[in-house]
């Protein structure tokens, strides 16, 4: 159980005097009064000037509330319009509905998973039968007195593939298997 303490008691009399304060701190009483005759000594505007000047743009005047005439703020009126007026509640589904969702579900991702499986078995059986065919370009002796390989040979050449007399894309830069010594060049200028 709270229990009041004569601190407490004495902070809630209402009183114009210096009572309370010096009742409570008697040892601020000489401090406090020569740190305000300090302060004051220092700053050149009084602080009642200073107090009615205000630090803000419009000169410390408070803004006045809107009075019953005026309309909103039309934007505000447009969010409060388009949001909802109360959280919706939770989905709690029941038993059965649950089951049935979670069957659903599960259902759904086995049909994913084997979509994905059906197109991955569709490129390996294409990867497959384009290795088969360029195997036997490779083992079949060319046109006319070609040696073995050469219509494969000709085939893997890609010319003209990137363009009239250009280098494939795999050649634009040095491929490396380790990286450089120096990854990004900082004091590069143009």
């Amino acid at each position: 159980m709270f229990t009041p303490t004569l601190r407490s008691l004495v902070a809630r009399l209402p009183s114009t005097t210096s009572f309370t304060g010096n009742f409570l701190y008697p040892s601020l009483i000489s401090s406090t009064q020569t740190a305000t005759s300090i302060s004051r000594s220092i700053h050149t505007t009084a602080p009642q000037n200073a107090r009615a000047q205000g630090g803000s743009k419009d000169g410390g005047r408070k803004k006045s509330k809107k009075r019953k005439g005026e309309a909103p703020d039309p934007r505000i009126m447009n969010l409060k319009s388009s949001m909802p007026r109360a959280v919706p509640a939770p989905l709690r589904f029941a038993r059965n509905r649950a089951l049935r969702h979670w069957t659903i579900h599960r259902a759904w991702l086995l049909h994913q998973r084997k979509e994905r499986e059906r197109e991955g078995h569709e490129l390996e059986r294409m990867y497959q039968s384009m290795h088969n065919a360029c195997e036997e370009l490779r083992k079949t002796s060319g046109p006319g007195t070609r040696d073995e390989g050469y219509l494969y040979r000709v085939a893997m050449e890609k010319k003209g593939a990137y363009g009239y007399n250009s280098v494939p894309i795999e050649y634009a830069r040095p491929q490396t298997e380790t990286p450089a010594r120096e990854p990004w060049n900082h004091g590069w200028t143009r």
